[in-house]
């Protein structure tokens, strides 16, 4: 625009130069000029401002641009780490899908085994109460058929949960200091063998007890102490029983001497209580579970 304003000026110096020019077109010359200066002056300043405006905007795209370039980054980091997320995530899954079965697994195993136990604690309990009844059975048939040795006091008969005891007095079976069975002990052995002989899933245990007296210098050569007595009368109890149809395999005897009494030694009705034989009935395996009797423990001497 500058060079068209020298352009302009040099013309109208030139047209005054050449010739008579009248001051009234000179004057609209110059006045042309003004405003073709001042349009000049105006277009410089669009120019300026449209040149700031564009480094504005070339600046605003570089800011965009970078902003862009940022994001871009951060959108890619996003996507790979929501990638390895869900890898994390399927692994985790299968993980605990795997874990669940095997908790499943375990636990069918678990209920089976369950199951299996009650069936088999079922089976335990209902041949305890079997049990339990055939020596009930068993303890009633003794009752009967011992009433009057039961009532004279000379036996007594306990039942306790599934072990049934039977007591005899020493009076019953053998003379004092003897070992021998008398014949009449003989007989209420032989009503006793014949109830039990049908004894099959118990122990017979036949314990010898004395009082504590010492043994006399009478019978010391045979008997040096009560040990010896009362194993020795708990022997030919057994003894007689088998011959009496009891299985052997059944049957044993011990002698607890003086050491087990069921009352004290210091009358002599208390002494004769503890001079006895125990017939005990004690389960074959005596390290099963052992239920409550379907009734109250039964004794004689209740009656």
């Amino acid at each position: 625009m500058r060079y068209m304003f020298r352009f302009y000026f040099v013309f109208a110096l030139f047209l005054l130069s050449v010739g008579c020019v009248s001051s009234s077109k000179h004057n609209a010359c110059l006045t042309e000029v003004k405003t073709l200066d001042a349009e000049n002056a105006n277009l410089r300043n669009d120019l300026e401002e449209t040149t700031h405006q564009k480094e504005e905007l070339e600046q605003s795209v570089r800011s965009l641009q970078k902003e862009n370039n940022e994001l871009s980054d951060s959108t890619r980091r996003l996507t790979d780490l929501n990638a390895n997320l869900n890898f994390l995530l399927d692994a985790k899954r299968d993980e605990l899908i795997k874990t669940a079965a095997d908790l499943q697994y375990k636990l069918s195993l678990k209920e089976k085994e369950i199951d299996e136990l009650n069936r088999e604690k079922a089976d335990a309990l209902k041949a305890k109460e079997e049990e339990i009844s055939k020596l009930t059975s068993t303890y009633d048939n003794l009752v009967t058929e011992l009433n009057k040795e039961i009532k004279e006091g000379e036996i007594a008969v306990t039942q306790l949960k599934d072990k049934l005891s039977l007591s005899l007095v020493e009076k019953i079976l053998f003379d004092s200091g003897s070992a021998a069975i008398k014949s009449n002990g003989k007989k209420v052995l032989e009503r006793v063998a014949e109830i039990l002989r049908n004894v099959k899933d118990k122990q017979i245990r036949i314990e010898g007890h004395t009082d504590n007296v010492p043994i006399g210098p009478r019978i010391a050569d045979r008997f040096p102490s009560n040990w010896e007595l009362s194993t020795t009368r708990a022997t030919n109890v057994v003894k007689f029983l088998i011959d009496n149809g009891i299985d052997p395999e059944l049957i044993s005897a011990t002698g607890y001497s003086e050491y087990r009494p069921v009352a004290p030694n210091d009358t002599d009705e208390d002494r004769s209580k503890n001079r006895r034989i125990e017939i005990v009935l004690i389960p074959l395996d005596i390290d099963r579970v052992v239920l409550p009797p379907p009734s109250d423990n039964k004794t004689t001497q209740d009656k």
